[in-house]
């Protein structure tokens, strides 16, 4: 799977689950359906949420984004349906374009700590999904127990 292909499954999915977080809060608040709904849409978003974050990191660094349009990646998620928008804008600005860097080329960049680090693990796909699938974990269970981002200030 490209970068492209894999960043566009990622924020078509986060644009989703949206719909469902907004789909479960129609229904509890205005069919009175009670919580679940918003339980599932919420717990699905949350975690596509996340993973598209660390797919905009992955994809970003892999692209040489800079750090500011892979801070804007992520706050695209914050927006309903903005991810589309926003991978549409990638792809007209070349921002998607090429494959995974697993090899150095002669650019001076390529051999950064973070460039060796991605290329490593571009080299061993098994550990990187590990790791990827261990961090996006990780991340939804401390946003879990923190709770909802109403109660963080108690």
């Amino acid at each position: 799977m490209t970068p492209r292909a894999f960043y566009r499954v990622v924020a078509i999915a986060e644009a989703v689950t949206w719909t469902l977080l907004i789909a479960g809060m129609l229904l509890k608040y205005v069919v009175q359906a009670g919580d679940l709904p918003v339980l599932v849409g919420g717990s699905l978003h949350g975690l596509v949420f996340v993973t598209y974050a660390a797919t905009a990191v992955l994809v970003g660094v892999n692209q040489r984004w800079p750090v500011k349009l892979i801070t804007g990646a992520v706050v695209t998620a914050v927006i309903p349906y903005a991810t589309i928008p926003f991978d549409r804008w990638l792809e007209r600005n070349g921002r998607l374009e090429g494959g995974w860097r697993t090899t150095a080329a002669d650019d001076p960049r390529d051999h950064t700590w973070i460039d060796r680090l991605l290329r490593w693990f571009l080299t061993h796909p098994a550990i990187l999904v590990t790791v990827f699938i261990v961090a996006v974990v990780a991340i939804v269970t401390v946003l879990l127990i923190l709770g909802p981002p109403g109660g963080w200030n108690r």
